[in-house]
């Protein structure tokens, strides 16, 4: 017997966190565009494990844990640690880049650790879905960073990590300040994967 909970709700989990270890290695390589692309794939991903996992009427209350547990340690590398990563490999140096890094991971993981303990008793209060999220997902990183990437060869690389330093800073402001972000509905997911698709096409492209 091997310990965790197996099923086929965590799936898109796992699968969105292989993709940025993935991404990770292609970074290494230098290949950027590639690794970007991975980045996306886990947001996608991740839109869509809370529907998966959802459709599982019969979790007991240790398995609901788990998958929250599971969810946010698999966020943090995906989403936090992985962009900041990426972040280095491009070229964010110094007081500013390693500042930037540092509190952009430290921002995933404080809105994490707090999403996990407001979850757990939100869940033991209510079953009713959740309507708004506090402060900006972490997931959003997904969409932000290659958007600011695609912008690269249209204004220097300078200009570039002025520009992705301003991004993170702002982005982990975001992500632990206490304000509604209305969570998507089915159209609005819809919307944000076929831009995710959109955007990996062109990062391929121009690969």
């Amino acid at each position: 017997m091997f310990l965790g909970f197996y099923s086929y709700t965590v799936i898109l989990t796992y699968l969105g966190l292989f993709s940025s270890v993935i991404g990770m290695t292609m970074a290494l390589e230098g290949h950027f565009h590639w690794a970007i692309a991975c980045l996306v794939t886990s947001g996608i991903c991740d839109m869509l494990d809370g529907k998966i996992a959802r459709s599982k009427k019969n979790r007991t209350e240790d398995e609901k844990t788990f998958g929250i547990q599971i969810d946010s340690l698999c966020d943090l590398v995906c989403f936090s640690v992985f962009p900041a990563f990426l972040g280095y490999g491009l070229g964010l140096r110094g007081f500013w880049g390693t500042t930037a890094m540092c509190l952009f991971v430290l921002a995933g993981v404080i809105r994490l650790g707090y999403f996990n303990v407001m979850e757990q008793k939100r869940q033991q209060e209510t079953s009713e879905a959740r309507k708004y999220y506090q402060g900006l997902p972490v997931t959003s990183i997904a969409i932000i960073f290659p958007m600011v990437f695609l912008l690269r060869p249209y204004i220097g690389v300078v200009g570039y990590l002025r520009i992705l330093i301003a991004v993170m800073l702002t982005v982990a402001l975001l992500n632990i300040s206490n304000i509604k972000v209305p969570k998507p509905d089915n159209k609005m997911i819809t919307c944000f994967i076929l831009l995710a698709l959109v955007i990996i096409g062109k990062l391929l492209r121009l690969y």
